[in-house]
This record gives C-alpha cells, sequence and structure tokens, in this order.
C-alpha cells in the first residue's frame, strides 16, 4: 500500500509539472508582432483551440490532483483511528 501512495505522489507531482507547461501555452501570444509574419484564418483558430485546450486540460489536472490527495489524506486520517468499533464510534 505505500507503494501505491508513493505511486500517486509522484503521479501528483508530475501532474503538477503538465500544468506548468499547459499554463505556458495558455500564455503564449496568438499573434506575434512579425510584419512579415502573415497568420492565416485557421492558423488563428487553431491557435486559439490550443491555448483553450490546455486551459481545460490544466484544469482537469488539476481537479483531479486535489481529488487524489484529499482521498490519500483520508485515507491517512483513517488510519490514525486504529481500535476496534467500539473505539471507532466512540470517537464520532
Amino acid at each position: 500500500m505505500d507503494n501505491t501512495v508513493e505511486l500517486k505522489r509522484r503521479i501528483i507531482n508530475a501532474g503538477r509539472k503538465a500544468v506548468e507547461q499547459l499554463i505556458k501555452v495558455a500564455e503564449e501570444d496568438i499573434i506575434k508582432h512579425d510584419p512579415e509574419d502573415d497568420l492565416a484564418a485557421d492558423r488563428l483558430k487553431n491557435a486559439a483551440a490550443t491555448k483553450k485546450l490546455a486551459i481545460f486540460d490544466a484544469l482537469e489536472i488539476l481537479s483531479r490532483m486535489q481529488s487524489e490527495e484529499e482521498l490519500m489524506d483520508n485515507s491517512n486520517e483513517n488510519k490514525k483511528h486504529t481500535g476496534g468499533f467500539a473505539e471507532r464510534r466512540a470517537n464520532k
């Protein structure tokens, strides 16, 4: 079980790195101020769609990371309350 918790922590850390990269994509300018770079409408549309996808993916990753961290915290909290049925019921 400890191995699973460690793997989840590694996945969450990787998720944080992925979110940082997605933020970089979302923060990039769509239109660069280069007079010789004539962007077609379809390229602008694709760039905007890429940014939207990056933002939504980042939010989804963050939400899932938060859910997993809460599950792990609750699991750790439950481990602290060991004992029999009567002891568990008495704590409530």
